[in-house]
């Protein structure tokens, strides 16, 4: 797990961000997805750089921000979810 520091320049002190920077191995074993599929299929569509990616120096190598990954992933479940189908086409939510 990579953390990242910052300066904080009211205080001039190192700040802890809680940001955990994954691999495309990492992520594709923690939801359980192939990481051709995040490299080529959601890199840039779904996960966008700089939101949920970035490429450290410039560089080719790509570390996906886990936090903000979880977080659209929940909100996108929560924001499709139609609750119980009912027999006269409504939905019951809980």
């Amino acid at each position: 797990m990579l953390r990242v520091y910052q300066l904080d320049n009211v205080a001039n002190e190192k700040v802890s961000m809680q940001d955990e920077y994954i691999t495309t191995q990492q992520l594709a074993a923690r939801i359980n997805y192939d990481e051709r599929t995040i490299r080529e299929s959601w890199k840039d569509s779904v996960l966008l750089e700089g939101a949920h990616y970035i490429r450290p120096f410039g560089g080719r190598k790509i570390l996906f921000l886990w936090s903000a990954i979880e977080r659209d992933m929940a909100t996108w479940s929560k924001e499709r979810s139609v609750g119980i189908p009912m027999a006269n086409g409504g939905a019951c939510h809980e």
